[in-house]
């Protein structure tokens, strides 16, 4: 009897799972060896295929690159009119026939020159002039890289150079590149229109950016090329689309595909099927009160509970009227509460019970805690509880 019930048991969930997979839409045949596809406003991961497989990342490394001189920016170790020097070593980028914004050691580049040489020409000279210039040498520089990757948990990433030259080593993989397009674009938004520009010219040399969606589809507005023969072609794409219930953000990371066009058009194919095949619903507002519940031995008797941001989840399309809320939080809530302190989660549930979302609950408003009278009183209250 126990066998057959185990047999009923293994087939219910194997019947349960794969109606569960009939209900998530299938991504169309993607013609490349790793990739992502990324709904960013509602941080849901739409398709994928060997996403966390180790690669060489060509090219790409350069997100990374990038990522490390805007935070030199902000933090005012340069500014983007400061002119840097030309190394010998930044010279020598140009043998092996390599991307190139075709400095030489009798320039002065400026900051923002050799950014556009990195981004939009991919100059593997301008990497290791700004590497240089913010960190002394390519080494110091290649540290900072990895130790961003530590901070952000990234295991399958490390880097041992700034312009993404095949080297023993040298890796990332679909997701992880998918994560560091991600903080460039939630955590530099100034320096973002970078990644859009269509062509530079630097010293009367112009090259037109390698991302060809850039000027096939008006939504696309960056990210990054790659390719190296290990690699083969890459490419990172970022869409940003209207919808009546506000802008959503796209996602796209194709690694290993055959050829400029093939990374191109099998990115196009990935964002076009994310907008068609999901919709993002936005379940609350920023600064929405999700819940209102009691807290104890504060000044005030009750405190707000929401999100950080507007809430939105993505979902097969037509299956937004099947969506339910669930909010956990913290029991008893117990005073002093700071503003901004997560005490709890918000479910976002199917009818049947598929969970599609769990966001963080955070305070609101902060909550003092109450003079030595009100505690007395609110610690006797809860002992009877």
């Amino acid at each position: 009897m126990k066998r057959i019930l185990s047999s009923v048991i293994a087939s219910l969930a194997v019947a349960l799972a794969l109606t569960a997979q009939a209900q998530a839409p299938l991504p169309p045949e993607i013609a490349a060896r790793n990739y992502v596809l990324i709904d960013l406003t509602s941080h849901k991961t739409l398709a994928e295929r060997e996403a966390d497989a180790p690669q060489d990342p060509a090219s790409l490394t350069k997100l990374m690159t990038a990522y490390v001189v805007f935070g030199a920016l902000r933090e005012k170790k340069l500014t983007l009119e400061q002119a840097l020097p030309v190394s010998k070593r930044a010279w020598d980028e140009r043998k092996g026939d390599p991307s190139l914004m075709f400095i030489d050691t009798t320039m002065t580049p400026k900051v923002d020159e050799l950014l556009r040489g990195l981004i939009i020409q991919s100059g593997n000279d301008a990497a290791v002039a700004l590497a240089e210039g913010v960190a002394g040498t390519v080494e110091n520089f290649v540290q900072l890289m990895n130790r961003q990757v530590q901070a952000w948990g990234l295991k399958n990433t490390e880097f041992r150079n700034v312009t993404g030259m095949s080297e023993p080593g040298h890796k990332s993989t679909a997701r992880d590149m998918a994560s560091v397009a991600a903080h460039i674009i939630t955590d530099y938004p100034e320096y973002y229109a970078y990644y859009s520009q269509r062509d530079y010219t630097f010293n009367r040399i112009r090259q037109d950016n390698r991302n060809l969606l850039l000027r096939r589809d008006p939504t696309v507005d960056g990210m990054k090329t790659g390719y190296t023969e290990a690699a083969g072609y890459c490419l990172v794409a970022s869409a940003n689309r209207d919808f009546p219930n506000g802008k959503r953000r796209l996602l796209s990371v194709v690694m290993g595909t055959a050829s400029k066009e093939a990374r191109a058009s099998e990115s196009q194919k990935l964002l076009n099927w994310g907008y068609t095949a999901f919709d993002a619903v936005k379940v609350f507002d920023a600064g929405t009160a999700i819940k209102t519940v009691p807290i104890w031995k504060g000044e005030a008797k009750e405190v707000r509970l929401g999100a950080a941001d507007a809430i939105f989840v993505a979902v097969p399309r037509g299956d937004a009227g099947k969506l339910q809320t669930q909010v956990e939080h913290t029991d008893p809530l117990v005073a002093p509460l700071n503003k901004g302190q997560r005490v709890g989660t918000l479910r976002v549930t199917t009818t049947a019970g598929a969970l599609v979302a769990e966001v963080p609950l955070i305070v609101q408003e902060a909550v003092p805690v109450a003079g030595i009278f009100g505690r007395a009183f609110d610690s006797i209250r809860l002992w009877i509880k």
